[in-house]
C-alpha cells in the first residue's frame, strides 16, 4: 500500500463501489474527468503493481476481459476504472427474455395479420396522445419552431416522433443502461455484436458528455431519452440544442433539437408530402396495412421512408405520420 498511485486507484474503485444506477440521468460527475482516465494516468507497472480486478457478476467473463482490453487499447481507457465499472454491472434476466423470447408451439392462425395496423394505430393515435401533444407543443412552442427552422423538419412530425416513443417524455424507460447493454452483449446471441458496439459508444459518450455510466436509464434495448436514441445515434446526432455545454436528450430542448436533426441527416424534404390514403395498391410506391375488416392502401413519398430510418416499420411510420396530423389539426 505504499505505493500512492494504488491508493488512489484503490479509492476510484471503491467510490464506484458505492454507487448505483439512478433514476436522474442528467446528474453529472462531480468531477468531469473522474472516468476519462487513460492508460498515461496509470501508475507505472511494477513487480509488485497490480491493478484492481473484475470482480462481481461478470469476474470471470473473458469476452468482457476482452472487451475491456478492447477499451484500453482502442480508446484509451484506464483499465482499472473499468474493472470497478463492470464489477457493478448486472446481469438482468428479464432484458435477456425480452430479447430472447420463448418460441410459439401453438397453433398458427388462419389470418396471422388481420387488423394488425387497426391494434398498432390504438396504441399511438388515441385521443391522450392528441391532446397531450397538442400540450407539449404549446409547452415547447419556441423550442419547436428553432428546431424546425434550423432543420428544415416539419414541426408536427417532430412532435409525433417524441409521442410515439416516449409518450412526451412519460416513458423514457427505467433501466440502467450500463446493465442493458452489459447484458444484451454478453449474455444473449442474436445480437450480441450490435449491442457491444452500442455498449462501446455509450462509454465513449459518456466520457465526452461527463456522465457518470451507471446514472443514465432508458429502454430494455439501450435507447435513451425522450427520443429514445441508441448510443451510436447520440454521438453522432444529439446536439447541444440549449447551448449549456452537454448534450441531454432527457431534457426537452436538446431531445427536440436531436430529433430534428435526425431527420434532417436522415433527407428530410421540409413541408412536402408522407403519405395518402389510395383504392388500391399500385406497386412498389404502395403499401398495404392490414385493419379488422380488410386492408388500407397508402401512396408513400420519400418523407415516408425517412420516418422508416427512425424505427423501419411501415406501421410504426404511418403512426408517427398519422398523430402528427391530428396533432397538427388540433394545434393550429
Amino acid at each position: 500500500m505504499k505505493n500512492t498511485g494504488y491508493k488512489r486507484l484503490f479509492k476510484l474503485a471503491l467510490a464506484l463501489a458505492l454507487t448505483g444506477c439512478s433514476s436522474n440521468p442528467t446528474v453529472k460527475t462531480a468531477a468531469p474527468h473522474a472516468n476519462t482516465a487513460t492508460i498515461a494516468t496509470i501508475p507505472e507497472r511494477t513487480h509488485d503493481y497490480q491493478a484492481p480486478g473484475l470482480t462481481g457478476t461478470y469476474a470471470n467473463s473473458l469476452p468482457v476481459q476482452n472487451f475491456i482490453r478492447h477499451m484500453v487499447l482502442k480508446h484509451r481507457f484506464s483499465e482499472s476504472y473499468l474493472n470497478g465499472l463492470f464489477s457493478q454491472a448486472k446481469r438482468l434476466d428479464y432484458v435477456i427474455r425480452l430479447e430472447n423470447p420463448p418460441p410459439y408451439h401453438g397453433p398458427k392462425p388462419a389470418h396471422p395479420t388481420m387488423g394488425s395496423w387497426t391494434r398498432y394505430r390504438q396504441q399511438f393515435v388515441t385521443e391522450a396522445h392528441i391532446s397531450n401533444g397538442v400540450a407539449f407543443w404549446t409547452s415547447n412552442a419556441g423550442a419547436i419552431q428553432k428546431a424546425s427552422v434550423t432543420y428544415g423538419v416539419d414541426p408536427e412530425y417532430i412532435v409525433a416522433i417524441i409521442g410515439v416513443e416516449t409518450f412526451f417524455g412519460r416513458n423514457v424507460g427505467k433501466t440502467c443502461i450500463l446493465d442493458a447493454l452489459t447484458t444484451l452483449s454478453f449474455d444473449t446471441q442474436r445480437r450480441a455484436k450490435f449491442f457491444a458496439t452500442e455498449l462501446e459508444n455509450f462509454l465513449l459518450m459518456t466520457r465526452e458528455e461527463s456522465y457518470e455510466p451507471l446514472q443514465p436509464v432508458g429502454s430494455w434495448a439501450g435507447a435513451m431519452g425522450l427520443g429514445q436514441f441508441m448510443p451510436s445515434s447520440f454521438r453522432r446526432l444529439a446536439v447541444d440544442f440549449n447551448n449549456d455545454g452537454h448534450r441531454n436528450l432527457w431534457e426537452n430542448f436538446d431531445a427536440i433539437g436531436s430529433v430534428a436533426n435526425y431527420f434532417s441527416h436522415s433527407g428530410w424534404q421540409n413541408n412536402m408530402p408522407v403519405a395518402e390514403q389510395t383504392k388500391a395498391y399500385s406497386g412498389g410506391s404502395s403499401i398495404e396495412l392490414s385493419v379488422t375488416q380488410g386492408s388500407e392502401y397508402w401512396r408513400i413519398h420519400p418523407n415516408f421512408k425517412v420516418i422508416k430510418k427512425y424505427n423501419n416499420s411501415d406501421k410504426y411510420a404511418m403512426a408517427v405520420h398519422q398523430l402528427a396530423q391530428a396533432i397538427k389539426q388540433r394545434y393550429l
